[in-house]
């Protein structure tokens, strides 16, 4: 059986993953050549032969020009990977491990390190924190307020003397909640912790400058910002402490063992570059677009905001809507908008399958009734304020149905 997308489909679930661009196509098409013709970029990065020496170049190429764009000090504090998940659990694992294990040195075997992140993260951080309580650290769960924001007086009160690691995503997937980084990483360096960030989300939307925020590490993925899937970044500071969490050939400076994906590769650093040439202009004009959806579904009987989005607001993504349907459950509205031509979603992609109310909606207060009508609407490059018409016509339409 073949699903197909019908003509004039309009796709409202970018922050689920984004429709490649035009740049990262052209940009990956020279690794797609078949038979010999693909010698010439196409072999493995860490051959010595010729072919393999190309591969390499243009991967440390890509990695020379994504660390301007990031504003890592040096290439080398870039890692690729197979994607955020990726990038996420190894920060989390990794650094943990590594820190703790040097706190132990010095403090004695008895030592308790301790973990800090919030109630709102993705489950790629979840998880991986899950773990570690698994293998005797002490995890600290920071609750948001009621409009998703993390507050430095929230984090400040979970942060000790034991604390070896602090995560703290920037841009929250559903509620578009941006936060405080810069200032929640001095507060964690303040009593000796290092500081990651899940930037997944904030990529592209916002500027974004590694050593303006101060992080010591932060995960990226390239299907967010119109790149290819199954190709990340970790970020990680120079002499930031780390435990390599895939072993093997030693590749990537021996903290990531695989064979590169330089064509992935190749396609995000041309997604990021072309992201971040005309950043501004779209951050305004996506700004413009969720305000108006945003004031347009206000008049519709049975919905609310989730949480206040003040026109204009730069706290908060410029491309995410989130609102509540009461008396509905997001599948259905998702099954009979997909229906009718419009794709969104009922939160996380990551979480699409469960049939529990989103943490994230219940870490601020949200009932799990009013949690299951939730939608997130969200746009990109692409989105123009026509497909928004249409879409909250026939939204209200599904409703009043």
């Amino acid at each position: 059986m073949t699903i197909e997308v019908p003509d004039g489909y309009v796709y409202l679930d970018w922050a689920a993953t984004a429709p490649l661009c035009e740049e990262a196509a052209r940009a990956m098409q020279p690794y797609l050549a078949p038979g010999l013709a693909n010698l010439k970029l196409g072999m493995n990065a860490n051959s010595l032969h010729a072919p393999g020496r190309a591969a390499f170049e243009a991967m440390e190429l890509a990695r020379r020009q994504m660390a301007v764009d990031l504003g890592a000090s040096r290439p080398s504090e870039l890692i690729f990977t197979s994607g955020a998940t990726e990038a996420d659990n190894a920060a989390m694992l990794g650094i943990a491990r590594a820190a703790a294990e040097r706190r132990r040195r010095k403090q004695g075997k008895d030592f308790v390190a301790r973990v800090v992140t919030t109630e709102i993260e993705h489950e790629a951080v979840r998880e991986p924190a899950r773990k570690l309580v698994a293998e005797g650290f002490e995890v600290v769960r920071v609750k948001p307020n009621r409009q998703g924001f993390i507050t430095p007086e929230a984090l400040g009160a979970a942060l000790d003397e034991r604390t070896v690691l602090v995560s703290v995503q920037a841009a929250n997937s559903e509620l578009g909640s941006i936060q405080p980084i810069a200032e929640l990483t001095r507060l964690a360096h303040d009593t000796g912790a290092l500081f990651h960030t899940d930037a997944t989300q904030a990529l592209a939307k916002m500027p974004f400058n590694l050593q303006e925020l101060g992080v010591d590490a932060a995960s990226f993925s390239a299907h967010k910002i119109c790149g290819p899937k199954g190709v990340g970044l970790l970020y990680l500071k120079a002499r930031t402490p780390f435990s390599a969490q895939m072993l093997g050939g030693g590749q990537e400076g021996g903290l990531r063992s695989t064979t590169q994906n330089v064509c992935g590769i190749a396609g995000f650093a041309a997604a990021l570059r072309a992201a971040c040439g005309h950043l501004d202009a779209e951050v305004a004009r996506q700004r413009q677009l969720r305000d108006w959806l945003y004031e347009r579904l206000s008049q519709v009987k049975g919905l609310r905001a989730t949480v206040d989005v003040p026109a204009g607001s730069v706290e908060h993504l410029p491309n995410i809507v989130h609102v509540l349907v009461r008396g509905y459950e997001s599948e259905t509205l998702v099954l009979r908008l997909d229906a009718a031509g419009f794709g969104v979603s009922g939160g996380s992609a990551c979480a699409s399958h469960s049939l529990e109310p989103s943490h994230v909606l219940s870490a601020i207060g949200i009932s799990a009734d009013d949690a299951y009508g939730a939608l997130r609407i969200s746009i990109g490059r692409y989105t123009t304020l026509d497909d928004l018409r249409r879409f909250a016509d026939a939204l209200e339409a599904c409703i009043a149905r």
